[in-house]
């Protein structure tokens, strides 16, 4: 055995040469294409929610929760076998009632199957590589940026000698507008492709913007105005669970006049209360919610009546019910199974929308 333990010690031949090395592709790069944040471009390299230019408009728990990029994607198409990530998420942090991946991490998906996912170490960096296959061939790739906090990417690498092209565009290329509360935002989806919107995405390929704001969708006509600035293919108004009934029944047709000056004929989708457990007790939380509902079917039948068929209401018991309260975390935020069902609840409305 010794002559072959010898060879084996031998160093290799003195001109081998090191292995490539991979591919590290800058972020910005308009090869790496930005969605769900459609005042990017002006504010590159800043993933934010609205634009810095109307920063005054918005109370400011507005404003800072839109520094966080829920529903925001990166998506490029390449034959690399490995995809790698290099970011940053300073303020990260750990909500009791939410997965760290959901709050501060990305998700990674090829063509629609999850991958896998990245979470900030104890400094907030962000260092991971995917495998996402043994072939060499083009894939769709997305990936899901953090539901609650902001986050800088530096890079994005991949094999030495892989192809980088654009993504592919969606089905539904006009995006698909999110207006609410902590719900929509994310709240508390375990994974940040685990949203309903995201979840709507891929079974729809339909491109959308969250503009969801955890504890203020309060129907705000400043938030209404910046919306009119978008291309959007619908409208899905969500906001029912963070105002007071009185302030929600006031706010619905002020938020809606709004839009319906800017577009009269665009689908416009306006969501009730899902079920909260705490309504089984009667007092304050059922009445709030039934209030809630009964306004919002009332007010969206009063429109049909005068005329706009473009507005339809969307039962919030559709998208989650009594039976189906093991989708809630704590009550009152979804967890990922409740998102699941408030895809499944939104899809057929969503699908006759954009009809």
């Amino acid at each position: 055995m010794l002559p072959i333990a010898v060879i084996l010690m031998l160093p290799g031949p003195a001109n081998a040469e090191p292995a490539p090395a991979r591919q590290r592709i800058a972020f910005p790069d308009e090869r790496l294409e930005v969605y769900g944040l459609p005042w990017y471009s002006e504010d590159k390299p800043a993933l934010r929610r609205l634009p810095l230019r109307l920063k005054d408009r918005f109370r400011p728990p507005v404003w800072e929760l839109a520094q966080d990029p829920s529903g925001g994607r990166i998506r490029f198409r390449t034959d690399s076998t490995t995809i790698g990530l290099g970011a940053e998420n300073p303020r990260f942090s750990n909500m009791h009632h939410m997965a760290s991946v959901g709050e501060n991490g990305f998700d990674l998906y090829v063509d629609s199957d999850y991958v896998g996912s990245a979470w900030p170490d104890s400094s907030g960096k962000m260092t991971k590589e995917w495998r996402v296959g043994r072939e060499r061939k083009m894939r769709d790739i997305t990936l899901y940026l953090p539901l609650y906090k902001g986050v800088t990417i530096h890079e994005i690498s991949l094999d030495p000698d892989a192809r980088l092209e654009p993504a592919r565009r969606y089905a539904v290329s006009k995006p698909v507008v999110y207006y609410g509360s902590c719900i929509t935002q994310g709240g508390c989806a375990s994974n940040p492709g685990g949203s309903y919107q995201a979840l709507l995405e891929r079974k729809l390929n339909a491109d959308f913007v969250n503009l969801g704001f955890s504890g203020n969708g309060l129907g705000e006509p400043a938030v209404a105005e910046a919306i009119c600035e978008l291309n959007p293919s619908c409208i899905v108004l969500d906001f029912w669970a963070n105002p007071s009934a009185e302030q929600y029944t006031a706010a619905l047709p002020v938020f809606v006049e709004i839009l319906r000056r800017r577009w009269p004929q665009i689908p416009i989708l306006v969501t009730s209360p899902f079920y909260f457990p705490a309504e089984q007790n009667g007092g304050d939380v059922a009445l709030e919610q039934s209030v809630k509902r009964l306004a919002a079917r009332a007010f969206v039948e009063k429109r049909r009546r005068g005329g706009d068929r473009r507005i339809w209401f969307v039962d919030g018991l559709r998208m989650l019910n009594r039976e189906q309260t093991a989708g809630l975390v704590d009550g009152v935020h979804c967890n990922s199974l409740g998102f699941y069902f408030n895809a499944l609840g939104l899809e057929p409305f969503l699908r006759k929308a954009l009809k």
